[in-house]
């Protein structure tokens, strides 16, 4: 059974931030975004994490492994860092979908994300150390099959892009609601899932869909591990097994 701990990240009262006193140019809003992206990714990670950056002022990161010391330095880190702070909100469930319900939760009843006077939550709890376990989390690392020679060498770049993103699309809302699963685009043909415990058929199923909703052929390792990062090497060894055997789904335990 999977034990996932997710964290909300939410920029405090970034919309009203971005037109006061007067709207700040678009280049530098999207720089401060990936710088802020960029920071957090590096502390999450080097803590065993991963950072997912979905609409940038709202990131998903998944933190087994960091307890609430790690997430009130992180909140510190970017206060001394960067003209605006964040608040977060820690879910821990078996389904990522209800952990991240859990966790924003948490932030919704501190108040809104545009609330001036909301500054620097932190709602939840983490997992305890003695509930931890080497399976907690089970992470898969999808890739379009050809993606190169289908797209890249053949299309325009922004055709390519709608492609990769309409197979992304449909796996992501295919895994949330049939499995309570959360899948973000990393880049490439790159997608990468953090799931509840599902089977290899259950795999073969989900690449189905995406093939015959969306015309896009994926394979996929996936992998078991106490952090983002143990779980997510292993699938990445097992993607690789993918390519050199000619296969679509391998599942490392």
């Amino acid at each position: 059974m999977t034990n996932v701990q997710l964290t909300l990240v939410q920029i405090d009262n970034y919309g009203p931030w971005t037109v006061t006193p007067e709207p700040r140019r678009e280049m530098d809003l999207q720089t401060l975004q990936s710088r802020l992206f960029a920071e957090l990714a590096q502390f999450v990670g080097s803590r065993g994490g991963y950072v997912f950056f979905t609409r940038f002022d709202n990131m998903v990161a998944v933190t087994n492994g960091l307890d609430r010391a790690d997430h009130e330095l992180m909140q510190e880190t970017i206060r001394n860092r960067y003209p605006v702070t964040i608040s977060l909100g820690v879910g821990v469930a078996e389904r990522p979908i209800d952990a991240l319900e859990s966790a924003t939760a948490g932030l919704q009843r501190a108040g809104s994300a545009q609330d001036g006077d909301r500054r620097e939550v932190l709602a939840g709890e983490t997992l305890a150390a003695g509930e931890r376990t080497d399976v907690d989390l089970q992470i898969a690392h999808f890739d379009v099959n050809g993606a190169t020679e289908k797209y890249t060498d053949t299309l325009n770049e922004f055709d390519s892009f709608i492609r990769i993103e309409q197979g992304y699309a449909v796996l992501m809302r295919y895994l949330r609601e049939e499995h309570g699963g959360l899948a973000f685009f990393v880049g490439g043909d790159n997608i990468i899932a953090v799931l509840p415990s599902m089977t290899a058929a259950d795999y073969e199923r989900s690449i189905d869909h995406v093939a015959d909703t969306a015309d896009v052929e994926l394979k996929v390792g996936v992998g078991h591990g106490r952090t983002a990062h143990e779980a997510g090497m292993i699938a990445k060894h097992a993607l690789e097994d993918c390519r050199e055997d000619g296969l679509r789904v391998v599942v490392e335990e």
